[in-house]
């Protein structure tokens, strides 16, 4: 497997997280509405509110969520991207390392990996 390919899957592998998300954010506002809609229409039944007022509680709470979705996400998200440390293999391992030496031993293998693809490039 070669570099190009490793970054190619990570560019699917991006693009199909983003698009699971969509949908599933789609789902959620689409559940939500259904759920106002129901209160709405309980309180209308009740006389508590009109049917002027069920329809515009509705479209409020359907703008609210379709609005603070990304936006909050993306005001919580910093500016530049987050660095990430590689620890040596010098360094001592957590008690509960398990993980975090499977990752190191990922690590290790796509540098030796990456390595050996220069030495064939030259």
């Amino acid at each position: 497997m070669g570099l190009g390919d490793l970054v190619q899957k990570a560019a699917y592998l991006g693009i199909g997280l983003a698009s699971y998300a969509s949908e599933k954010m789609g789902e959620k506002v689409g559940e939500l509405g259904a759920q106002a809609q129901k209160l709405a229409d309980e309180m209308v039944e009740r006389g508590e509110m009109t049917t002027e007022e069920a329809r515009r509680f509705v479209d409020e709470m359907m703008a609210k969520a379709q609005s603070t979705g990304p936006e909050t996400v993306d005001a919580a998200q910093p500016t530049e991207p987050r660095r990430i440390e590689i620890l040596d293999d010098d360094e001592p391992a957590a008690t509960s390392a398990s993980p975090v030496d499977e990752m190191r031993r990922k690590v290790t293998e796509l540098q030796d990996e990456l390595q050996r693809l220069r030495q064939e490039k030259r």
